[in-house]
């Protein structure tokens, strides 16, 4: 079995794929720069005991980071837990990808997984949107390329800043808005958040596709937050849970 691991900047996101790549459980933990190996060994035992699977099963983990400080703690919980070290995705880790940036190391490397996801089940060019504590788009073009792509404050992000810097205004939890147009303070927020996000997506994608004019262009999307924001966008978009999680397991087989 491999256990793969995506650090986030709010969430640290477990998986646990067996044999034939079928993801056995998929959990979600507070993402915390202050923990221990201890406690992050204890965290991801408590998690194998919740989902009735052993540790002892796992041969082999890959390990997706974007929170350096966390990297340490995390690389050595992992390797007390399963006896040998993680596959870390950054330099020197085999990805297929052609990263034509101007400095390759400062792509993420949760962009990296979702680009090598999304190869796998779309021809180029492909749109990537991960909808996380920030917002980013990829683009990928033929020859396995990746080209760049754009960074966006994340929508809860948003609201937490629409909400600290204006006295009158709640802190909401995002939701489907009601109605287009809002009656309520909050019916207001919720309804600028998710149709504002989805406008301005909608105005990128538009604008990529223009790039590539003749061309069909793939949009997929991922992330906590997506499948609120997808649903009001007017362009097609494939809204792919398991998009990041998948591309660690084809980084993994590329590198064994």
């Amino acid at each position: 079995m491999l256990l793969a691991i995506d650090v986030g900047n709010s969430n640290t996101s477990v998986g646990l794929f067996d044999r034939e790549k079928k993801l056995r459980f998929l959990a979600s933990l507070d993402t915390d720069s202050r923990k221990t190996a201890d406690q992050i060994s204890i965290d991801l035992l408590n998690l194998f005991t919740l989902y009735h699977y052993r540790h002892t099963d796992v041969t082999g983990a890959i390990l997706c980071s974007v929170v350096p400080p966390l990297n340490f703690m995390m690389e050595k919980a992992l390797t007390r837990l399963l006896g040998k070290p993680p596959m870390v995705v950054g330099p020197g880790v085999k990805t297929g990808l052609n990263i034509r940036l101007a400095v390759q190391t400062q792509v993420g490397a949760d962009i990296v997984a979702d680009a090598v996801s999304a190869l796998e089940r779309f021809q180029p060019p492909i749109i990537t949107i991960d909808m996380g504590t920030a917002t980013t788009v990829g683009v990928i073009d033929q020859g396995r390329s990746y080209e760049g792509g754009m960074l966006l404050p994340g929508v809860n992000v948003s609201l937490e800043a629409l909400s600290r810097r204006a006295a009158q205004l709640p802190d909401i939890s995002l939701q489907h808005p009601k109605t287009l147009i809002g009656k309520t303070t909050e019916d207001c927020m919720r309804s600028g958040i998710v149709y504002g996000t989805a406008g301005m997506l909608d105005g990128i994608i538009d604008r990529i596709r223009e790039l590539y004019a003749g061309k069909t262009v793939s949009v997929v999307a991922t992330g906590g937050n997506a499948p609120v924001i997808v649903k009001y966008c007017r362009n097609p978009i494939v809204y792919d849970k398991y998009l990041l999680m998948n591309g660690l397991w084809a980084i993994y087989q590329k590198n064994i």
